[in-house]
């Protein structure tokens, strides 16, 4: 059944593999979308050889919609419980935009889960000149979430976003619940807790230790991620000309570079058994 009971919410997942998987992948998607951000990737990941999981997170798609508990590491515990439930120990955690943070999250607080992170155009790392601008968005949310979302989807964009991204998502954010939309931006990037900006963003994203591949549309940000990166295939890389969902921009190339990346992890597995032996 593609729904589980996890205490205080219910997650809808889909679960693809093919007959023998060599590793199982968990794809997170962000902010105020749901899971179908990733329909461009399952068929050619499973094709390739993964098992590949796919939830909608709390208040998000047809998942419930709690009252509470939309922090980066309270999603994170939820996507333990699903692993729980499904009997994985650990996964190659992808996630995009909230869900950069949400995974980032499950590898610090839970790294026995997390074998590696694919990060796309995270919503950590916020330099502080784009941060002053979060009370007044975030203002904007407790007058009228939907309309709020809707209006900040512009500056997420290029002129080369093909049109069906855009139109699925305006969709996506309409029919996300309204507890998540007030509550997990602000989560992200204010309190005492937050490390959506910087530089509370370094202290916490330097506390992963598996290996990580994050995409980024901004240069910047990808220059100042791979300074904080510890493990030998770690890198940061940056996608000249794309939007924030570039993974559904450029889907093809997207795939090509993720895949020779997974190769790469599972050739440096290989060898650190070989040592072993």
């Amino acid at each position: 059944m593609p729904f589980a009971d996890l205490g205080d919410v219910r997650l809808f997942y889909t679960d693809d593999a093919p007959a023998e998987a060599k590793d199982t992948l968990l794809l997170v998607h962000g902010y105020a979308a749901d899971s179908q951000d990733w329909l461009w990737h399952i068929p050619a990941l499973v094709e390739a050889g993964y098992r590949v999981i796919a939830p909608d997170l709390r208040g998000h798609g047809h998942s419930s919609a709690p009252e509470t508990g939309y922090r980066p590491e309270d999603t994170a515990g939820d996507l333990v419980l699903l692993l729980d439930h499904l009997g994985l120990d650990r996964v190659i955690a992808f996630g995009h935009s909230m869900g950069g943070m949400v995974v980032t999250a499950l590898a610090v607080e839970h790294p026995e889960r997390v074998r590696a992170l694919v990060c796309v155009d995270p919503a950590y790392g916020l330099p502080q000149q784009v941060a002053q601008f979060m009370p007044s968005m975030i203002d904007g949310l407790a007058k009228d979430p939907y309309a709020a979302v809707l209006a900040w989807e512009a500056v997420l964009y290029t002129p080369a976003t093909p049109e069906h991204v855009l139109s699925a998502h305006s969709r996506k954010i309409q029919a996300t619940a309204e507890p998540a939309l007030r509550q997990a931006f602000p989560a992200l990037f204010t309190g005492a807790d937050q490390w959506g900006c910087r530089p509370e963003s370094d202290a916490y994203v330097s506390r992963r230790t598996c290996p990580v591949l994050v995409h980024w549309a901004d240069a910047e940000r990808a220059g100042w991620e791979n300074e904080l990166l510890k493990h030998p295939v770690s890198k940061a890389i940056a996608w000249p000309g794309a939007g924030h969902r570039l993974h559904e921009e450029r889907p093809a190339e997207f795939l090509h570079v993720v895949k020779n990346w997974l190769e790469e992890l599972e050739k440096l597995a290989e060898l650190d058994k070989e040592k072993s032996a």
